[in-house]
């Protein structure tokens, strides 16, 4: 192991993209040899450390994401993207999904970095998600050659506004397991020892798995703190979750869920809308939202909403007998978009969806986000 015995100086970027915080790294600045480019990546977060304060982690499940990009792999894209969720109290890395908040910021890198030919106001960049290998499309605005971040667009969970970014997600469907509806039903049944778990799961952006929050003998309004601190109801969520991973083939037994795919599928809670207090103490009323959903991954609630997962719930809303499907009104169901009310505020996302064959085919995916870049500089490490 004396070769590891390096000191590395590596550029990056760290960007806030949508509700989430990630470093940005050029894929040429990595070594190609997988355990040693880990090693370094796991360095420069500082982790595993639940303060990750040797590093640039900001000690939080949102801040610790990795985006590695380079030239595209791909005729069809601009720019290869990787996904990192870097684990906070683990050795690891988990490359086994998307982050749409993320990928937000990946639009601007490449703008920056020189990566796409920049025509303003809005550039396209193509981006190959190696991950699912799926491509997603971005509209970001630009000025003067760079990436613009200022703007009048406002996401709930993020202050202040910014210049708005389109993700067109309609080619992500199935991209993890082949299909929309990965077991072929719009509702599984789950059992968990003594009990039965009626949810939907569903593959889009991530694998999502989608719950009614009474079946689980919750109000579907509680806060992180109310859900984080309820450690049997974490661990029964852990187990549920375990299951649907040994259902998909993703793991052998359920106890191996939590370390060898931590990161997704994600557990969704979801109820029809209803009135509830934003964690900025905002009030969040069900006139302004179609149903309600708190959403769990790495174990832990997620303050605001995953893009991946509006992505997921976007298109489980469109699915004929699911979960969501039954909570929302008739002129949601056969709406154009759907706003979630989450623990930040409300997420809207456009979303069509066609039916051969009595098939949900999802035709259009579409959310909006906003970017800004924080840091350009070189981080230093030694492993």
């Amino acid at each position: 192991m004396s070769n590891y015995n390096k000191d590395f100086e590596i550029k990056c970027s760290i960007i806030r993209g949508g509700t989430s915080k990630g470093i940005y790294i050029m894929e040429n600045e990595l070594p190609k040899e997988q355990e040693l480019r880990d090693r370094i990546l796991l360095a420069i977060f500082g982790s595993p450390d639940v303060r990750q304060i040797d590093g640039l982690g900001g000690a939080d499940s949102l801040t610790s994401k990795l985006a590695i990009v380079g030239p595209s792999s791909r005729e069809d894209a601009d720019v290869d993207y990787t996904f990192g969720q870097v684990s906070i109290t683990e050795s690891f890395i988990d490359y086994g999904g998307n982050c749409g908040n993320i990928s937000s910021g990946v639009g601007v890198f490449a703008v920056n970095n020189n990566l796409v030919k920049v025509t303003e106001p809005i550039t396209k960049v193509r981006v190959h998600m190696t991950n699912t290998n799926r491509v997603l499309t971005l509209e970001v605005p630009v000025k003067d050659g760079k990436a613009e971040f200022r703007g009048d667009y406002k996401i709930d969970g993020v202050p202040g506004t910014g210049a708005k970014i389109t993700l067109d997600w309609s080619d992500v469907v199935g991209g993890i397991t082949g299909d929309l509806l990965p077991t072929g039903n719009p509702r599984d049944i789950i059992k968990v020892e003594d009990e039965e778990f009626e949810l939907s799961i569903v593959d889009a952006g991530n694998i999502v798995i989608f719950i009614e929050a009474d079946k689980l003998g919750l109000k579907g309004t509680e806060s992180s703190n109310e859900i984080d601190s309820d450690k049997e109801l974490l661990k029964k969520i852990e187990r549920i979750r375990g299951e649907v991973c040994c259902k998909l083939k993703l793991v052998d037994s359920w106890e191996e869920a939590q370390i060898k795919t931590p990161y997704q599928p994600f557990f969704a809670i979801v109820s029809k809308a209803a009135d509830y207090t934003a964690l900025n103490g905002e009030k969040v009323s069900k006139d302004n939202l179609d149903i309600v959903s708190r959403l769990l991954f790495m174990q832990k609630m997620h303050k605001t909403y995953p893009v991946t997962g509006t992505v997921a719930t976007g298109a489980v809303a469109r699915i004929k007998d699911s979960v969501v499907y039954n909570l929302l009104k008739d002129e949601v169901k056969t709406g154009v978009e759907v706003k979630i009310g989450h623990p930040g505020g409300i997420i809207p996302i456009k979303v069509r969806a066609s039916y051969p064959n009595d098939r949900c085919k999802i035709e259009e995916l579409v959310v909006c986000r906003t970017a800004r870049l924080i840091l350009e500089g070189r981080v230093f490490v030694n492993i």
